[in-house]
């Protein structure tokens, strides 16, 4: 349950290139989004509700659809990420990364002001409740590998290459 909420969220399951995706939130804002397999897996909770009518799911699918498809670069949803303030200060930050570039953890960690806390930063981009949405795929190791992702590094791969319009074959 979300604070200021007294109604269980509401979910619906949206097929993706990387495979169905929960969608969770309330009528005025998405607060998760699942991937089907990988450490970033949502299942909904006993007294969630299943509701793919909903408006909000309604536009989240329209622009994941157009983000996939390589015309959208920008979300523009109505959010309510959960956290500690750190872990909303870093996603904050990563909401600021440009489609199509990355950027190291120890990059961010100097962004929020926090400089030596790249694993606290790690440690808060991995708790995404957000991705794709709120950009944490954008984020790489200082030396340019890939590091881990909720969805696992080869939709991490996939995202990231669809952005720099290297991609084109779907990953499923």
């Amino acid at each position: 349950m979300t604070a200021g909420h007294t109604a269980p969220l509401q979910y619906t399951h949206h097929p993706s290139p990387i495979g169905s995706l929960l969608l969770a939130g309330h009528d005025d804002a998405l607060e998760f989004i699942g991937f089907a397999s990988g450490k970033g897996v949502v299942t909904p909770a006993a007294d969630w509700q299943t509701n793919p009518d909903l408006p909000l799911f309604q536009a989240c699918t329209q622009q994941l659809d157009a983000y996939f498809a390589g015309t959208l670069r920008q979300f523009d949803l109505p959010l309510r990420p959960q956290g500690t303030d750190f872990q909303c200060q870093v996603l904050a930050a990563l909401q600021t990364i440009p489609y199509g570039k990355t950027v190291s953890y120890a990059d961010l960690a100097r962004q929020i002001g926090h400089p030596k806390a790249v694993r606290a930063v790690g440690a808060a981009n991995g708790r995404n409740p957000l991705p794709i949405v709120i950009p944490c795929h954008r984020v790489i190791g200082q030396d340019g590998s890939l590091t881990g992702f909720g969805g696992g590094l080869p939709v991490k791969r996939f995202l990231l290459e669809l952005e720099s319009g290297l991609n084109t074959l779907p990953l499923i």
